[in-house]
């Protein structure tokens, strides 16, 4: 029997994934989380093999730092994220925490069922178009940008000062101007707004 966590801070998306697993044979919801900090707290005490987490909650810790501390407890189970988000930042983030999985919420439900029986395996349980992103094979892969020059452009999009960045970041100035004219090589741009903009267009970060 798989047990399953569901995390997400929508009733009605956990009474759905509930009433989808409670179908399979093989499957148990045991736990429900509405924040990330209950998830990784019930993760720690609840026996559980899949933890399907949401990426976006309302309170201050998200689900890639939900995802890493789950992870790192003792008797880690997989975790499967499930989010509406398909940004670059966003995947490289929870494959970076240690998701098994990144799925989308408008999957096919065969599909995510699918994924759940491969996170419980210990297999990977990417989407095939979010695989596609993330092979270091492909031909966009000269042009995609580091987990760090993303957060650098994620802080560039808040309305950041190079300075500030550095600060929020711990890395010098010079460092910060060093991770830019990489971006700015990359997307082929000449300033910060155009980078913003490209990277929005593109999907590697978040229209606000």
């Amino acid at each position: 029997m798989i047990r399953l966590l569901l995390a997400d801070d929508h009733p009605v998306v956990r009474a759905g994934l509930r009433a989808l697993f409670s179908a399979e044979d093989d499957m148990e919801v045991v736990a429900e989380a509405s924040t990330a900090e209950q998830a990784v707290e019930l993760a720690a005490r609840v026996p559980v093999d899949v933890v399907l987490m949401d990426l976006q909650f309302g309170g201050a810790l998200q689900g890639a730092e939900a995802t890493r501390g789950v992870r790192a407890l003792p008797t880690p189970p997989h975790v499967l994220v499930l989010t509406n988000y398909d940004t670059d930042a966003d995947i490289l983030g929870a494959v970076e925490a240690g998701a098994s999985g990144y799925l989308l919420k408008d999957a096919p439900p065969a599909e995510l069922i699918a994924a759940v029986r491969a996170a419980a395996a210990g297999e990977s349980a990417l989407a095939p178009a979010i695989a596609s992103r993330l092979d270091p094979h492909s031909s966009e892969a000269d042009f995609q940008l580091t987990l760090r020059e993303i957060e650098v452009l994620n802080l560039v999009a808040a309305g950041m000062s190079n300075r500030q960045i550095g600060h929020e970041l711990f890395l010098s100035e010079a460092t910060v101007k060093s991770h830019l004219v990489h971006i700015f090589t990359k997307l082929g741009v000449s300033s910060r707004t155009a980078a913003v903009a490209e990277a929005r267009a593109l999907g590697t970060i978040r229209n606000q």
